[in-house]
């Protein structure tokens, strides 16, 4: 699998999230980590179709990455780029964005020029919150593309607009037919009359995804269209499960990380608690195991639950436990 090296941030940002219900303040500090938003990006946006997620990690700005963005009229053009004051009047009700950044597009940059996605990734709980979440995410684009614009000058440059990008990821309450899907939307050229064409960038500029998952199990085969992204987000969205890290590690690799594991000996505080707790766990995960498969090898030839409990040094609760959990006996 295209696996990423993780960070000593993304690690802390799992161990966190992983004791969390699901998109609080502190679970959705995982998706500021450029580990977990290549995963993402690698299977919502076309640009970077073909590209490992290593040469995704490349493509983003890790300063541009920030929750603090507001989404409303005024406040969004300026502190986006801090040159527009466009709408201030209007007095708009603020919102954020949950996590906006910016990423080099790939299809238009080359040597010495630099063309940038504008990407807002936007977790919700609810697919159902009172409002179609597509007309939100149609405002979102509507404003990240906005900003992009200065009004502090005379001259106002359209031709240099970039594409943005809103990602929407919905937990809970899904319909049944919808669940674990997703959907593309964009703009598109629906007619012409007579001999008249445009080049597709020139209004190729809002590009919308919702992720619907809807559940705690994603029952998907590895073959189907969307799998990697969907099994990925099942395990970020639903962090309560015991195989979270598991899951996780299969898409970013933390134990090739050589300068973390060496940082950790001068580590303090949660650091360090994260990574000895992982060892530690693994450590009990192995003994757990061992001791599961000499109950078995005891239990098949015939030895009683008391005898194995006596014989291995464990407690008979645990020996009658393990032999249900194995043959239902």
């Amino acid at each position: 699998m295209d696996k990423v090296k993780g960070s000593l941030e993304a690690l802390n940002a799992m161990q966190l999230t992983a004791g969390m219900e699901g998109l609080d303040a502190e679970s959705k500090t995982l998706l500021h980590s450029k580990e977990v938003l290549a995963v993402i990006l690698q299977g919502t946006v076309e640009e970077y179709e073909g590209y490992s997620r290593k040469e995704i990690m490349e493509f983003i700005e890790a300063d541009s990455i920030t929750g603090a963005k507001e989404v409303s009229a005024g406040r969004t053009n300026a502190q986006i780029q801090g040159d527009s004051a466009e709408f201030v009047q209007l007095g708009e009700k603020t919102s954020n964005f949950d996590v906006a950044f910016r990423a080099r597009n790939p299809r238009l940059s080359g040597v010495g020029v630099v063309v940038n996605l504008h990407i807002d990734v936007e977790p919700q709980k609810t697919y159902r919150p009172g409002y179609p979440i597509e007309k939100r995410g149609i405002y979102y684009l509507a404003r990240s593309l906005s900003s992009q614009l200065s009004l502090a000058t005379d001259t106002v440059d359209y031709g240099r607009l970039e594409k943005c990008y809103s990602i929407w990821i919905c937990r809970d309450d899904i319909p049944k037919k919808e669940r674990y899907s997703i959907s593309f939307y964009g703009m598109c050229n629906t007619k012409n009359i007579g001999g008249c064409a445009s080049e597709r960038g020139n209004y190729d500029l809002l590009n919308l995804v919702v992720v619907k998952l809807g559940g705690k199990t994603y029952e998907g085969g590895e073959g189907d269209e969307g799998y990697s992204l969907l099994r990925f987000l099942n395990a970020v969205m639903y962090p309560h499960r015991e195989d979270f890290m598991e899951t996780i590690s299969e898409y970013i690799d933390f134990s090739v990380n050589e300068e973390l594991w060496r940082e950790a000996e001068n580590m303090s505080g949660l650091g360090q608690s994260v990574l000895e707790e992982g060892i530690e766990q693994g450590i009990e995960k192995g003994i757990e195991q061992r001791n599961e498969e000499l109950i078995m090898k005891k239990h098949s030839k015939g030895l009683s639950p008391e005898s194995i409990a006596d014989l291995l040094e464990l407690s008979i609760e645990k020996v009658r436990e393990t032999i249900l959990k194995k043959t239902g006996e």
